[in-house]
């Protein structure tokens, strides 16, 4: 027999979500079979797998250790050590200032991302043992392109991956990114269209109105000029959806596409950018969250709070190049 103590990093999960994880070399079959025959206790009664589950609750499984070993496997991935900017940490969540060319999520197995990275960290730090990745994975809630730096929002329990789902869901946090477009932009502005993916070129394509009979998804994107010459523009950029390059595309639809963006760019300024800065991918930083005012335990230590991440070094020496200055943060209103 084996006992289950719910924590608050498995709260508020269903019973037969936690069991598929714990032994998940098993079917459902054989998971809803011990349920229905006792095999599986919650709280010491029968269950059918629907109960939701709260921290303290005991889940006992009368099987054997032979049996419960055959069907449970945790898989660590051996990463690189990686150093993380951490830029806010509670039991519950964690803000990250990912690099460029790191990626946020793996595309294949082989891959390393920010998930394996924290996932490796949590366990040096001991917030998390091996154990504990048979009911639950910490992972990220948003995800940069691999040539975007900045925040991400990464939840350590479940308590906390589900209250930044849902506040990127109903987009009550606020998403603010950095970045320098060609061209003079002098006045802010909210843009909107429906955004078309070309999942094979992994590109995508704006459009003001929405194509008869395919799929494009509504978008809206805020912008604040900072600095501007007559050549390039620093902005504020806060995207009010998240969509696939959305802020690349939308700011190239109305002429004004951003620094070294290979995909959605201007080729002569890509050149000068590579040549004089050495930069090779768009110049885009998530600069700042902003999160709603909440009563919610595992979002409470954030309530109202805003998270900024620093600069990028080279994005420090583009800006004062470029425009002469340094910047410090005011307020600005979209």
């Amino acid at each position: 027999m084996r006992s289950l103590i719910i924590t608050e990093k498995d709260a508020g999960q269903r019973l037969d979500k936690l069991l598929g994880k714990y032994l998940n070399l098993a079917g459902k079959s054989f998971i809803y079979k011990m349920l229905r025959k006792k095999n599986i206790t919650l709280n010491g009664k029968k269950c059918d797998g629907s109960e939701k589950l709260s921290c303290g609750d005991e889940v006992k499984l009368f099987l054997a250790e032979e049996t419960i070993e055959k069907f449970s496997e945790v898989k660590v991935q051996k990463v690189r050590k990686q150093e993380l900017d951490i830029l806010y940490e509670d039991e519950h969540i964690a803000l990250i200032n990912k690099p460029s060319g790191m990626l946020s999520q793996k595309a294949k197995d082989t891959d390393e991302s920010l998930v394996e990275y924290f996932i490796d960290y949590l366990l040096d730090k001991g917030t998390i043992k091996e154990e504990d990745l048979k009911t639950f994975r910490p992972s990220v809630c948003n995800r940069l392109d691999i040539n975007t730096s900045g925040i991400v929002l990464c939840g350590k329990s479940l308590p906390g991956l589900q209250y930044l789902s849902q506040c990127i869901k109903e987009r009550s946090v606020q998403k603010f990114y950095r970045t320098v477009c060609t061209g003079c932009l002098d006045k802010g502005e909210r843009i909107s269209g429906y955004l078309k993916k070309d999942e094979k070129q992994n590109q995508v394509q704006i459009m003001e109105e929405k194509p008869d009979g395919e799929d494009a998804s509504y978008i809206e994107t805020a912008y604040q000029p900072i600095l501007s010459t007559n050549r390039y523009t620093l902005l504020e950029v806060e995207l009010i959806t998240g969509k696939t390059h959305q802020i690349r595309a939308h700011l190239a639809n109305i002429g004004h596409p951003l620094i070294g963006d290979t995909k959605y760019g201007e080729q002569d300024c890509n050149r000068y950018m590579q040549s004089t800065f050495g930069l090779r991918h768009q110049l885009l930083h998530a600069y700042r969250v902003v999160f709603p005012e909440t009563e919610n335990p595992a979002g409470a230590a954030l309530s109202g709070k805003t998270i900024t991440a620093p600069l990028p070094p080279r994005f420090e020496q583009i800006q004062k190049s470029l425009f002469g200055k340094a910047v410090t943060d005011g307020n600005l209103e979209f």
